[in-house]
């Protein structure tokens, strides 16, 4: 079983920045395949930003060059640092991981099999 908990969520205005934390369990963390996912209101989630088990990444256009995803292996942490905030970047935030093996990233939802409650993100204008 793996457990994830989310960190770090708030409100803030337009421009600001948060980072986001997820505290993963499991014996072999390293090796997950970690996402970060959001929900707003009446809409799909959606995949925000992904990283692999040999550290490589990818994220969604919308965010790009505004969210970095990282992840400390000796903490067993998932990391969002999102920057320049924009209303629509406002939704539920959500931490998600995949034990087993996989080549590259992913940011589709049916890709991952465990995810965290989720923690609320909100940029006002």
């Amino acid at each position: 079983q793996v457990q994830l908990v989310e960190s770090g969520g708030g409100s803030v205005q337009a421009g600001g920045s948060l980072k986001l934390s997820c505290a993963a369990s499991g014996p072999t963390y390293s090796s997950y395949s970690m996402g970060w996912f959001r929900q707003a209101p009446e809409k799909e989630r959606e995949g925000v930003a992904a990283i692999d088990s040999l550290g490589r990444t990818s994220c969604a256009d919308s965010v790009k060059g505004r969210f970095i995803i990282s992840k400390d292996n000796a903490k067993n942490t998932l990391y969002l640092e999102m920057n320049s905030l924009k209303p629509e970047d406002s939704a539920m935030y959500y931490c998600a991981a995949e034990p087993r093996f996989r080549v590259g990233t992913t940011l589709l939802r049916q890709d991952y099999t465990y995810w965290g409650q989720g923690t609320q993100v909100t940029a006002s204008s």
